[in-house]
């Protein structure tokens, strides 16, 4: 006898269901969502391979060409000592990636460890991990980067010229490590209670769910059941979160370097570029608009791509 076929919504039925496929149908059809991941495209090529493209390097200089205006020969003009801009604007790229990515993966890491344990155990982790978070989101951010940088810095600067003076290592040197790991401890420090707290409560969610009683049924140890049934369902809410929290990071770093307790020059980075900017601005604009636009850019870039990945990932709320 032949097979009865069967009706198309039976095959619909049938058919498995790929989230992840769905996910990026839905984020296909956003466009705003998808002109933001371009342009996370784009900063992310050019903060690996922009530097090995740019005409000039970023910290040769040129003194008869000192504060040109925009032209062919350097697109986004030069600065007071005469290094071409869009040369240290591709260069501050790589600073803004590799300080965002980096902050990021620390803070995420921090927070789904802790948010996991705080909302599947219960007290007493749960009330001192958040604690804990309550306690660092209540210190104002640029307070806490402040105390950090001016205790820490002068020391660990005076321990490598130390070592500099015994060993004539050159690595000892190069003070920009001071600066990227103080940076990279102190912006991380900030930046991972409310990701604990989103993996919290998405654990709080998932916990008392079936498959979760049936894996303890099984005699599954609570560490196997967290890396295999828990943290795994609760990716998707994070993945939003990550990707607006990789522009968080970006414009914290150049707020920092603004100030003064980011990363410093020579290292080129949008923050201290638009600082130095700030003070000429009425005679060469160039020099903070520069910096300042791809900045903006990139916020909003990853702005959109966040709110389409929320819509892609939780369609149901979207709507």
């Amino acid at each position: 006898m032949s097979a009865i076929p069967l009706s198309p919504v039976a095959q619909q039925e049938e058919a498995p269901v790929n989230l992840w496929r769905d996910a990026w149908y839905r984020l296909k059809r956003n466009k705003l969502a998808v002109f933001g991941l371009i342009v996370v495209a784009i900063l992310a090529f050019t903060a690996i391979f922009g530097p090995y493209l740019t005409p000039y390097d970023y910290l040769s200089q040129d003194l008869q060409a000192r504060n040109a205006t925009p032209s062919l020969t350097h697109l986004f003009g030069t600065d007071d000592l005469g290094r071409d801009v869009f040369s240290r604007v591709v260069f501050g790229t790589r600073t803004a990636f590799l300080v965002a990515v980096i902050v990021t993966v620390i803070a995420v890491f921090i927070g789904t460890l802790l948010g996991a344990i705080a909302g599947f155990f219960g007290n007493p982790f749960d009330r001192v991990i958040m604690w804990l978070t309550d306690m660092t989101m209540s210190v104002p951010n640029l307070l806490l980067v402040v105390v950090i940088n001016a205790s820490l810095k002068a020391p660990i600067a005076n321990w490598m010229e130390a070592q500099y003076l015994a060993t004539l290592n050159p690595f000892y040197r190069q003070t920009v490590w001071v600066d990227f790991m103080l940076v990279f401890g102190s912006m991380a420090l900030i930046s991972w209670p409310p990701y604990a707290r989103l993996v919290r409560a998405q654990v709080l969610s998932i916990r008392g769910r079936p498959y979760i009683t049936a894996a303890q049924a099984l005699g599954l140890s609570n560490w196997v059941i967290m890396k295999r049934y828990v943290i795994p369902n609760a990716l998707g809410p994070l993945i939003v979160s990550v990707s607006a929290g990789l522009g968080t990071a970006m414009v914290l770093e150049s707020a920092f370097s603004f100030l003064g307790v980011g990363v410093n020059p020579p290292t080129p980075s949008w923050g201290n570029m638009i600082s130095d900017g700030l003070r000429v601005w009425q005679h060469y604009p160039h020099l903070l608009a520069a910096p300042a636009a791809v900045l903006g850019l990139a916020s909003v870039a990853f702005s959109f791509l966040g709110d389409g990945l929320n819509d892609a990932l939780n369609p149901r709320g979207s709507k």
